[in-house]
């Protein structure tokens, strides 16, 4: 977690600053989805499972988002979805789901147990804007 305390803000700006926790297996979307966010002035943390978010949640409650992948090994973004959207603690922070798959149950199950959207991979610099800019209001 050395790598996450030095992700840090420092100074004032900790206050107004956008935190996103980007959770995917895949290093390549991992990549992919912090730099997207990162070219909008996001703060982002990236883990590579579900468990390791949870666990990072409990040590840093302040995540403004959290966008996950579907489809990962040990816990789903689903049953990531449902343990944070449990939690008292952690309920109000948004979730995005994101697959590579475009299964319309799936979609419909995830939105109906509280996630803020779903996005289809690849991600693209108008699916993070409007997410990003729906969580700002």
């Amino acid at each position: 977690m050395s790598s996450f305390r030095g992700a840090k803000a420092t100074g004032g700006e900790a206050a107004q600053e956008i935190h996103v926790l980007a959770v995917d297996d895949s290093s390549v979307d991992r990549a992919v989805i912090a730099k997207l966010l990162r070219s909008s002035k996001y703060r982002v943390t990236t883990v590579d499972s579900a468990k390791r978010a949870l666990e990072l949640l409990g040590l840093e409650p302040n995540v403004s988002m959290i966008i996950t992948d579907y489809w990962m090994p040990e816990m789903t973004g689903y049953d990531l979805l449902k343990r944070v959207k449990e939690s008292s603690k952690l309920r109000g922070i948004p979730v995005v789901i994101m697959s590579s798959e475009n299964v319309p149950n799936r979609i419909s199950r995830c939105l109906e147990e509280g996630a803020e959207d779903f996005l289809l991979k690849p991600v693209r610099p108008s699916d993070v804007s409007r997410v990003c800019s729906r969580m700002m209001r």
